[in-house]
């Protein structure tokens, strides 16, 4: 009876911070704090669409491949990515909140990974390399972001030709993006639709270069 207490009360706190999130997310960019980090490590057990392993399944990573996790929080995609592409390979984890990159290092250390590069910095600030990436992930971040448009010109940017970006929105993030929102942020920068992943309100859709 004590455990379903405790459950209950866990539910129940994950969701009343759920909807005040979202309500402040409606009047100020609000990233995900560091003091969360613990939540959004967390496969999202409501939807496989936004579980690490099928997003990293979907992006078809090689080994050598050089990969972008935009927006990488405590690096619940970087870790999984960069032991696909190994060690000829190398993702880079970015994201403006240090607590969050130094999680990111103390899990690719635990893993043995050396070839995850960190970059403390918000997109949009011209810190990626042009014509570097052939993968990046916008993985439920892309709400968080002020200046979208700029995200996403960065992002094309440092894509090589031919690069895939894949981005993913589930409704329970507080900063969800609808597809039309996703699609017209894209293509008005170059991308072009090459893959939709789901469903309506919990998709991943890939963009090329």
């Amino acid at each position: 009876m004590k455990i379903l207490q405790v459950i209950s009360s866990i539910v129940l706190v994950t969701v009343v911070i759920s909807l005040l999130w979202r309500l402040l997310s409606k009047l100020i960019s609000l990233p995900c704090p560091f003091w969360l980090s613990g939540m959004v490590e967390m496969d999202n057990p409501f939807t496989k669409m936004n579980q690490a392993s099928v997003i990293i399944s979907l992006m078809n990573l090689k080994p050598g491949m050089r990969v972008l996790d935009a927006g990488c929080g405590p690096g619940r995609l970087s870790v999984p990515a960069a032991q696909a592409v190994g060690l000829q390979g190398e993702v880079t984890a970015l994201d403006s909140q240090p607590g969050m990159l130094a999680r990111v290092e103390e899990k690719a250390k635990a893993a043995g990974l050396i070839n995850i590069r960190i970059i403390n910095a918000s997109l949009g600030e011209g810190k990626l390399d042009n014509e570097f990436y052939d993968r990046a992930m916008l993985v439920t971040v892309l709400g968080e972001i002020p200046d979208k448009e700029s995200a996403m010109q960065e992002i094309y940017q440092s894509l090589k030709p031919g690069g895939v970006l894949s981005v993913t929105e589930v409704i329970f993030d507080p900063h969800f993006q609808s597809q039309a929102s996703v699609k017209q942020m894209a293509c008005r920068v170059g991308f072009n639709e090459v893959g939709f992943f789901g469903k309506r309100l919990a998709y991943t859709i890939h963009f090329q270069k």
